[in-house]
């Protein structure tokens, strides 16, 4: 469970999954403009296959991610407005982009 409050940070553009601690923390940085030591944010990367998925955060002393690899199925990312590189959502639409979705499933085109 996410405690409330907890602001969470979509990046919408694919990033290379052999990008580990630093890097992430670095692209989090160049993205969504926050340092993941100070903020105390969620920050969800996906590849371009969307069927992977990193979520950065900083706790105390040190970095935690988790490592997320769907199969049969890819994560559903929200659509950035123009210009935006990254999308905050709430931890509900987390838990549903992390529960992924059958690659074969149509989705309803946002307008």
């Amino acid at each position: 469970m996410i405690p409330a409050g907890v602001r969470i940070f979509v990046c919408t553009d694919p990033v290379d999954m052999r990008r580990g601690f630093d890097r992430l923390a670095q692209t989090a940085r160049d993205v969504v403009g926050l340092d993941p030591q100070q903020g105390g944010a969620l920050f969800v990367f996906a590849n371009r296959r969307a069927s992977r998925v990193k979520v950065l955060w900083f706790e105390r002393n040190g970095y935690c991610m988790l490592y997320k690899r769907l199969h049969h199925a890819v994560f559903e990312l929200p659509i950035a407005g123009a210009g935006a590189a990254s999308v905050h959502i709430d931890a509900s639409a987390l838990a549903k982009l992390l529960a992924g979705r059958p690659k074969d499933a149509k989705v309803a085109r946002r307008a």
